[in-house]
């Protein structure tokens, strides 16, 4: 049964996916790791990205580093580094728009773009187009990319997880019937486990036998969404391509190497504070708050010990976040110990919103807190980053020269309040009540 008509591409929609590209990202950096078991996620202690030779080894998402040194001894193990991922990702959305301004910046390592329309202009077909665009990706950033080519984004999904990795697949109009009976149900974009299962009680297995259901069936029995994705299967092009630049992110993280190392408590609250401030300061220029911290420590010897809490209030001010951390440091601080880095990692982001007044003031509270940082941030805009800062930070920002997670960085003149820098510092007494 053939779902539509003929025409190889009604719109000709391409779906972009990073293979592994936390891993890739590291490997593009760093060749030596290239063919070798490498896992992102060492801040945590649990996986959080592998490479296709770990994978191969038996590793999976969110396993415990432990676990993995059991079924893969020689595995690489690396602490997540966000910054340089993000730099990548704004990398792979430009190498897209030389072709098209239609692009759509899905997530960190996806994107969507519409070459509808480019076959003149170009001077090529949207095949060739596709295959010129994965070349560039794989050949300017070092990564590869498994590409999907199709009518609508729902089938270029479906294509760019066809061949993992570095894939490049082409759904035509008169292929798709194919490509759907290949595909599980279960495995299409939007298509959550308890959907997939209730479709199964009704025989749907695959993602031709759900898009070749009748429409009245499909409307009566399922969500307006699922209904969506039942006509994109067919070929019919109901999602538009989101072109506006994306400002909001699942996750912030922030993480600071500092050399020498240190027993000196004081001073390693005091580099976390400032990967903190640096934290809520994107938080902030997004207009998002966080539910959700993880903080971590780093010993010399590059063993990792952190604490994740869940917050009972979203906020996005250094304070409220450094009280929390305030009362969990003792457990993983140890004086015996040196320390290299600090971390912050902050998730359950959601968008800023006005806070409704409590009985015991703490939201009114976080809100004045809210109003002193917007002035802050208006401060910094004018006069530079951290001209004003919590007195918590005070040792970190006073370091004259420190190395970073990816090597020595500059020397800052942080001297305070003695008149040798071009520009007077200020910094908050911090952690006491507004008044």
């Amino acid at each position: 049964m053939q779902l539509i008509n003929t025409f190889d591409f009604s719109r000709a929609i391409l779906h972009i996916d990073g293979d592994s590209f936390f891993v890739l990202c590291e490997v593009a950096k760093n060749p030596k790791l290239r063919g070798k078991p490498v896992i992102t996620g060492m801040e945590r202690g649990i996986v959080s990205a592998f490479s296709y030779e770990a994978k191969a080894r038996g590793v999976k998402r969110a396993m415990r580093i432990s676990e993995v040194k059991k079924i893969c001894p020689d595995a690489i193990f690396l602490p997540s580094d966000y910054e340089t991922y993000s730099l990548f990702s704004l990398r792979m959305y430009d190498i897209v728009r030389k072709y098209t301004p239609d692009v759509e910046e899905y997530s960190i390592d996806e994107c969507f773009a519409d070459l509808t329309g480019l076959r003149r202009p170009l001077g090529m077909s949207y095949e060739n187009m596709a295959a010129k665009i994965k070349k560039d990706l794989d050949s300017e950033l070092g990564i590869t990319f498994s590409v999907g080519l199709a009518p609508t984004k729902v089938l270029a999904k479906i294509g760019s997880k066809h061949k993992k990795p570095s894939g490049l697949t082409i759904i035509r109009g008169r292929d798709i019937d194919q490509y759907l009976n290949e595909t599980p149900v279960s495995e299409v974009w939007g298509i959550g486990s308890q959907t997939s299962s209730f479709l199964h009680k009704f025989g749907i297995r695959s993602a031709l036998q759900y898009a070749q259901k009748e429409e009245r069936w499909v409307r009566e029995k399922l969500t307006k969404p699922h209904f969506q994705i039942w006509q994109e299967l067919r070929g019919e092009s109901v999602y538009k391509i989101e072109t506006s630049k994306k400002n909001d992110y699942k996750s912030i993280s922030k993480t600071k190497t500092f050399t020498p190392a240190s027993s000196n408590k004081e001073f390693v609250f005091s580099q976390l504070s400032k990967n903190v401030e640096n934290a809520c300061i994107k938080l902030r220029r997004y207009n998002l708050s966080v539910k959700k911290i993880f903080f971590f420590l780093k010993t010399q010897d590059f063993q990792y010990c952190g604490v994740e809490v869940k917050m009972s209030d979203a906020t996005n001010t250094p304070n409220s976040i450094l009280n929390i951390i305030d009362s969990h440091f003792e457990k993983i601080f140890d004086s015996s110990k040196l320390f290299r880095a600090t971390g912050i990692i902050l998730s359950d982001l959601s968008i800023s919103q006005a806070r409704q007044l409590d009985l015991f003031g703490k939201m009114e509270q976080e809100e004045n807190f809210s109003k002193i940082f917007k002035k802050i941030d208006e401060i910094s805009k004018k006069y530079g980053k951290h001209s004003v800062f919590l007195g918590t930070s005070f040792l970190a920002m006073n370091k004259k020269q420190h190395q970073s997670e990816r090597g020595v960085q500059s020397e800052r003149k942080l001297n305070l309040f003695n008149g040798e820098t071009t520009r007077k510092k200020l910094y908050l007494p911090m952690l006491g009540e507004v008044r």
